[in-house]
Order: structure tokens, then sequence, then C-alpha cells
């Protein structure tokens, strides 16, 4: 699927799964706007998470609270 130089000549939408062309698609990955904005969706969404430990919210500056330094 690759060409000379590294780059791939198709590539599957990530959403439908459709193989398209990399070069000269202005959505790549994707076929078309509307899988690109259903993945934006998505991640707006919060249906992509990568897993890890939560993070609490450092204060603020003017919280009465100093911030720690690393």
């Amino acid at each position: 699927m690759a060409k000379s130089g590294g780059m791939p000549a198709g590539v599957r939408c990530p959403i439908c799964r459709v193989e398209v062309s990399w070069e000269g698609n202005p959505y790549r990955p994707f076929c078309s706007e509307r899988c690109r904005l259903i993945d934006l969706g998505a991640w707006t969404g919060d249906q992509y998470r990568i897993p890890g430990e939560e993070i609490k919210e450092r204060p603020k500056k003017g919280d009465g609270e100093e911030e720690e330094s690393s």
C-alpha cells in the first residue's frame, strides 16, 4: 500500500473503513467531511479516552493557595 518515499498511496477511513487516496484528499485520513465530523464529535463527546489516573486540578493563582513548583 505504500509507494516509494514512505507516503501511503491509500488508507482506510477510520470511521467507515472505505479505502481512500492519501494524496490530494483534504479530509485525510478520513474519506469525507462527514466522517471527519463524526470523529470530532466522538472526541468532544468523550467517547475516546486514554487510560490513566485521573488528574486533579491545581489551584489557580489568586485562589488563596500557592502553586506547587515541580
